[in-house]
């Protein structure tokens, strides 16, 4: 490391100006909701028009596989024209695509609105790039967190607000048409209280020397910033292919229907938050953003572990006909919807207590921890590696490989369930993180150079 490039990173940390981040953290916590008030339903949007397993796959994969191409394209626009006409754009595409679901009265129609989201809506990666403008080296960490922190609230009232606007009117046009109403608030906050972030004698230079596909592979080829991204895309497959399989190892583990994983959600939303509105900048100054991927690493490395041991001990209050019942009534989960029927075995009754619950509480510590650790620092490091004009492509590519990863993760995780057992893809899940941990021990040690 340059002696230039110690003393930026090493500098004293400087304070956040809130009156600039604010509006960054409502628009991320608004379009966060808008975008969880879908999610949890789309498999019944599909549905309604008769898809199989196959074709809900396609329209769950539609926006991942779209950002591929539209985020990496958005974030390096945004680095040539400023970040307010690209949040704009994107939040006004969102806006209609939710629209166009709510209206949708075709499984194609549904798929294009998805395709079309994910092509222009780079809403996330574009307030993190003006979040990225605002701070230094010193600080960005723990601003990146806190637009982490808004993406952990909205995960956590989203849903609930798509449950409860589903359950009250029996239509799935109104979750869609409310999101698209989030949507909308999110663009009279970019109108009225965001100030431009990227001034225009900060723009061009090396972000336009490639807009679309080519800056995902322009930045992969640089080999520090290759290898952040690649990390970012590994641990993000790993940890997805858990998330996107906790409901149905809650249930064969510990009898958990739509409540007791309610209340795990929020459990670990609330630790997210915590994390990173409060510990991320202090422990970002004292240790450096390296250590702290390292340190999430293992902690996610530790946490999975401990999640694939959980004893098969389901709740005090299970009683197996009654969950059989409900789930007879119910919808298929991500995974099942992705792979076809995982032909679950339930809990027998007569082991019931609490350790099972317990076990798997404890095991969701470090997981939470880790997972509000990795990603800001992950980009921090990223954006410390890149030139201040080029923040919206780098970040754009970012989030891109976190959107593929999302896309590709259930499918292995689902086999894996499937056919090596539940604990499976947690226990794997925790050796390849423990060896992505190894790999990326040199991050404690190095700067960005190379980059």
């Amino acid at each position: 490391m340059s002696k230039e490039v110690y003393e930026k990173v090493n500098r004293e940390p400087t304070g956040l100006d809130m009156r600039r981040v604010i509006p960054i953290f409502l628009m991320v916590f608004v379009d966060m909701l808008g975008l969880t008030v879908v999610l949890p339903l789309l498999h019944l949007y599909a549905a309604v028009h008769g898809a199989g397993p196959l074709e809900v796959g396609a329209v769950l994969a539609a926006f991942p596989l779209a950002q591929l191409i539209g985020v990496p394209m958005m974030g390096a626009l945004s680095d040539r024209y400023g970040r307010r006409p690209l949040l704009l754009i994107s939040q006004v595409t969102t806006c209609i695509s939710f629209i166009m679901l709510g209206l949708a009265n075709s499984l194609a129609l549904i798929i294009v609105s998805r395709l079309f989201d994910g092509l222009f809506g780079a809403n996330i990666a574009t307030a993190q790039a003006a979040l990225s403008d605002i701070t230094d080296a010193s600080n960005r960490a723990r601003g990146l967190g806190i637009t982490g922190a808004a993406f952990g609230l909205g995960f956590i009232f989203g849903p609930a607000i798509a449950i409860l606007s589903f359950e009250l009117t029996d239509s799935l046009a109104v979750p869609a048409f409310t999101a698209a109403l989030y949507s909308f608030l999110s663009i009279l906050i970019t109108t009225f209280m965001f100030k431009e972030t990227h001034p225009p004698e900060r723009r061009g230079g090396a972000s336009s020397s490639g807009i679309g596909p080519v800056t995902l592979f322009r930045y992969l080829a640089r080999p520090f910033v290759g290898f952040l991204l690649l990390l970012m895309f590994a641990q993000q497959f790993i940890f997805f292919g858990f998330e996107s399989l906790l409901g149905l190892f809650t249930l064969t583990r510990l009898g958990f229907l739509g409540a007791g994983n309610a209340a795990l959600f929020l459990f670990v939303g609330i630790i997210l938050v915590i994390v990173q509105m409060r510990a991320i900048g202090p422990w970002s100054n004292r240790f450096g953003e390296g250590r702290l991927v390292v340190a999430a690493l293992f902690l996610l490395a530790l946490g999975l572990l401990l999640a694939g041991t959980t004893p098969e001990q389901p709740h005090p209050f299970y009683v197996r006909e009654l969950v059989a019942r409900d789930l007879m009534a119910g919808a298929p989960t991500r995974a099942q919807t992705l792979i076809g029927d995982l032909r679950v075995q339930l809990p027998a009754n007569g082991n019931n207590g609490p350790a099972g619950v317990l076990w798997l509480a404890l095991a969701l510590v470090p997981i939470s921890v880790g997972a509000a650790l990795i990603r800001p620092a992950l980009n921090s490091l990223i954006t410390r590696s890149v030139g201040d004009n080029e923040y919206g492509s780098a970040l754009g590519v970012s989030s891109a490989l976190v959107s593929a990863a999302n896309a590709s993760a259930p499918l292995l995780a689902g086999f894996l369930f499937q056919q090596l057992g539940s604990s499976a893809p947690f226990a794997i899940g925790g050796a390849l993180m423990a060896a992505l941990c190894v790999a990326s021990l040199s991050l404690s040690r190095r700067g960005p150079r190379g980059a």
